[in-house]
């Protein structure tokens, strides 16, 4: 069996000139949208196209941004990334929608073998990860292969996700394990003990 298959089905492969190739027109797409945005939004656009990204109607990355295939990345409508974001998505990644992701978020799927014998022959693998919807993830996270976390979770600064992280809850460190739950006790708050104010309060509670 050929190397594209054997990457697409999670299975040890080698990055072999097809391989490659299939990179090419994703990173010269990536390239272009660095150079771009964001003063040329419509063209930005037209570059993760290009780059074989699939997304809604809203998408958006701080540049630099690097990927290395682009048809393996989903995201959910009013997907939100800062400068710096890294997806090496060998395997897929998918986001689910108003996903924000800070400063320099690296989204793994690849991985090399433990054993130096499989990695010095230049073995690979590649296993998904699934992220879901209203998800914040902050600055500097790492999410590793294999990973899943739900939905409404707040990812702290600087985290390395190793393991699942389950629906509704604040998880943070290194490696990354829950903190606490995430309740309506919380919807008043920003930051700490600090509450909305009356007009923004009214904003959050209203239907529109």
């Amino acid at each position: 069996m050929d190397n594209i298959y054997r990457r697409d089905h999670e299975m040890a492969y080698f990055s072999d000139e097809a391989v490659i190739n299939q990179q090419f027109e994703c990173k010269r797409a990536i390239r272009e949208y660095n150079t771009v945005m964001p003063f040329e939004p419509e063209k930005g656009k037209e570059c993760l196209r290009k780059s074989g990204i699939n997304f809604g109607k809203i998408a958006y990355f701080e540049p630099p941004f690097h990927c290395e295939y682009g048809t393996h990345i989903y995201l959910g409508e009013n997907f939100y990334a800062n400068t710096g974001c890294v997806m090496l998505d060998v395997a897929k990644i998918t986001i689910g929608k108003n996903a924000m992701l800070g400063p320099s978020v690296s989204i793994y799927t690849a991985g090399h073998p433990i054993h130096p014998d499989g990695r010095t022959k230049g073995f690979e693998y590649g296993i998904p990860i699934t992220i879901g919807d209203n998800v914040w993830i902050g600055g500097s996270s790492v999410i590793l292969p294999g990973v899943k976390i739900g939905n409404n979770v707040v990812i702290g600064a600087g985290s390395v996700v190793t393991k699942d992280i389950p629906d509704n809850v604040c998880a943070a460190e290194n490696p990354c394990k829950v903190i606490r739950e995430i309740t309506d006790d919380d919807r008043r708050y920003y930051f700490k003990d600090r509450e909305f104010d009356d007009e923004v309060w009214e904003k959050i509670n209203s239907k529109e």
